[in-house]
């Protein structure tokens, strides 16, 4: 069971996970961004270029290209139609949105009946201390583990809708694309959006494949230790991701608010 559904409301349940929380930083210590690093601008330029010959050449690439083509002549003609516009996105603050104008407008798609909503967390935002390994897409979200208590992740894993919401771990942006592609094949009864958090270079890169697909979406900028090179992206790609990387604090509350609409639509 959730720990959301132990009790009669989202205030009581909140209020309980933050004094666990609380209580498992006495326990154990977590290392955490206490200051957020001056990290250069992203240094890269062709990006649209380097994130179609990273996606289609990369050795993990078969099972995406499998599924491209399948339907070649649609997927190719939404992803050159998104290619040739100057962004992929509309940003406000943190937020990237693919195939949406603002938050209000994922509320509404996220509500409707047969919405789906994917919750995806980069492997990056975990802690360094994780009990099911940092760079996995396992997670325990084990509330009564000192580490998970304290993790932003298993806080909103906790507080998902079960039947509106499939969340996801991200190692890797192909493990990402191929989930999705089968979650389309699994669910064509289901109205499929997302929520993601990825560094800003990835949230760049990778939105024509998101409107190849025609997904609606938004992607949550993380903070901290993030790739802004083309070759520290491929090195945390393979495991090589030493820095620790955040949803900042008032984002991270942004979050929470949109699930609570969600879960409360359910029940309403």
């Amino acid at each position: 069971m959730k720990f959301w559904d132990r009790y009669k409301n989202w205030d009581e349940a909140e209020k309980a996970w933050d004094a666990g929380a609380k209580e498992a930083a006495g326990a154990q210590s977590l290392k955490k961004i206490k200051k957020l690093p001056m990290v250069p601008a992203i240094a890269e330029k062709h990006l649209k270029w380097k994130s179609f010959n990273y996606l289609v050449f990369n050795r993990r690439a078969a099972k995406i290209i499998k599924h491209c083509l399948k339907r070649p002549i649609r997927y190719g003609w939404r992803f050159l139609k998104s290619i040739v516009k100057k962004e992929s996105y509309h940003c406000e603050g943190d937020f990237f949105f693919y195939g949406l104008g603002s938050i209000k407008e994922f509320v509404k798609e996220a509500k409707k009946e047969k919405a789906l909503v994917i919750v995806g967390f980069s492997f990056c935002q975990k802690p360094l201390e994780c009990p099911a390994s940092r760079f996995s897409d396992k997670c325990i979200a084990d509330p009564d583990h000192a580490v998970c208590r304290q993790c932003d992740i298993g806080k909103v894993l906790h507080a998902l809708p079960e039947k509106k919401a499939i969340p996801l771990l991200i190692p890797t942006v192909h493990y990402i694309g191929e989930k999705i592609f089968e979650m389309m094949e699994k669910h064509r009864d289901r109205e499929l959006i997302f929520m993601i958090t990825a560094c800003e270079m990835s949230l760049r890169m990778f939105g024509d494949f998101g409107n190849m697909m025609a997904l609606k979406g938004i992607g949550v900028r993380l903070g901290g230790r993030i790739c802004n090179t083309m070759r520290a992206f491929e090195l945390a790609e393979e495991g090589t991701k030493p820095g620790l990387t955040l949803v900042l604090p008032d984002t991270q509350s942004e979050i929470l608010a949109l699930m609570r609409e969600i879960r409360n639509s359910i029940s309403n």
